[in-house]
């Protein structure tokens, strides 16, 4: 335990170092979410399971990697909840979760849908 703790420091301190041109620090997390924290007066603390990075804070079995990155990375992974109207979905695909492609001009009745455009794809949910 010793050990790993004087590893973590370790690398804290060698942040600045290694950072160079980067101005990120990006987490990928398990969900494959990204999360990017500006590197600019970091400080990274370890809590038993949980990672603090500046504001951000992570449990680590839930992190999958970190690596510096030169723009924000950030996406929405299971934390981006949006609201959508139907006009919203017009001209996307629409899948079940058996993958079955469904006409996005019927009415979806309850249940969870994959939706895919051209830029993204996302997971929705009709209640």
């Amino acid at each position: 335990m010793k050990n790993f703790i004087l590893g973590i420091l370790m690398t804290i301190g060698a942040l600045p170092a290694i950072a160079g041109n980067y101005p990120y620090l990006t987490f990928e997390l398990t969900d494959g979410a990204k999360v990017s924290v500006s590197v600019t007066s970091l400080t990274l603390s370890v809590n038993g399971t949980t990672l603090k990075a500046g504001s951000q804070t992570f449990t680590i079995s839930n992190l999958t990697k970190m690596y510096f990155s030169s723009t924000d990375e950030t996406t929405g992974g299971t934390n981006a909840i949006e609201e959508l109207t139907a006009d919203d979905l017009e001209g996307k695909e629409i899948y079940d979760l058996n993958g079955h492609k469904l006409d996005s001009d019927t009415q979806l009745p309850r249940g969870v849908y994959i939706v895919k455009s051209k830029n993204k794809t996302c997971k929705i949910v009709v209640k």
